[in-house]
């Protein structure tokens, strides 16, 4: 059950512009809309970005592992 819950998590995009390194909100706007970085793409609910938690770990691993 606990799996499941941080797949499915969503997070604010403050909370994913600190987990990337403390990037500003151009930096963030920057890597989302650059197709060659293949950022997860948010869910808007309002004006608001949310992405799923999961899927920016595992973008942040590949970086890491990439050369």
């Amino acid at each position: 059950m606990e799996q499941v819950r941080i797949r499915e998590r969503r997070v604010n995009a403050a909370y994913v512009r600190k987990i990337c390194g403390d990037i500003s909100d151009m930096t963030l706007w920057r890597w989302i809309n650059d197709s060659a970085l293949k950022f997860p793409r948010p869910i808007y609910i309002g004006r608001r970005r949310y992405f799923r938690e999961a899927d920016v770990l595992a973008w942040l691993a590949a970086r890491e592992v990439a050369p």
